[in-house]
């Protein structure tokens, strides 16, 4: 998906997109009971943070009551830390064979690396071109590489800042400061484990 794409700056390396589609009338039957199954694979395979945006992503909603009140209009969407646990994710959802779309997002000579491994061929590519108009209207590399990971926008500039500031001065640990801005994000998508890094890089170099 297209809001996954425009990621930025450095660790993209540790920062892998799941996302979990079905299709009214074609692949839809029973889906509640298949999807409950593809998570329970990927949090196997090591997935840090996934949701619904219905209910909320597991670094603020406990992952049974996420299972527990999905339905056929649910759609799981989540993040990995490597490559290996994307490999072992295509591994085991190719094993299962539960019949849902699966999207993986990714530095793509990875992501097209692990396919291949796993004996999966892509089915479409999505590719992000950049980004154009004023530029200069944009917040600064760092903020970005951390707002980006929310796709729709809903971890606001300024509070990426005023995160940075307090981790900055020693008032919040870039662990605690990652799940907060994690937590804005509802569908799960945000990586908290790579904004951990970018917080603590970003204060060893401030």
């Amino acid at each position: 998906m297209t809001h996954s794409l425009h990621r930025s700056g450095m660790h993209q390396d540790t920062d892998y997109v799941f996302l979990l589609y079905h299709v009214k009338g074609i692949n839809d039957q029973n889906v509640v009971e298949r999807t409950r199954k593809a998570i329970d694979l990927a949090e196997n395979a090591g997935a840090v943070n996934w949701g619904d945006v219905k209910t909320g992503p597991v670094v603020s909603v406990p992952s049974e009551e996420i299972k527990a009140k999905l339905t056929p209009a649910s759609r799981i969407r989540g993040a990995f830390t490597s490559r290996q646990q994307v490999v072992r994710y295509l591994k085991s959802m190719k094993e299962a064979d539960l019949g849902l779309c699966l999207v993986i997002a990714g530095p793509l000579d990875e992501v097209f690396s692990a396919c291949h491994e796993t004996g999966l061929e892509p089915h479409t590519n999505n590719y992000a071109l950049g980004i154009f108009g004023k530029t200069e209207r944009l917040a600064d590399e760092d903020t970005r590489a951390i707002t980006t990971m929310c796709g729709h926008h809903m971890v606001p500039d300024g509070v990426v800042v005023k995160m940075q500031e307090r981790v900055n001065k020693g008032k919040i640990s870039p662990e605690k400061a990652s799940l907060k801005l994690a937590a804005l994000c509802p569908c799960g998508i945000f990586n908290q484990k790579r904004a951990e890094h970018l917080l603590r890089e970003k204060k060893e170099h401030s």
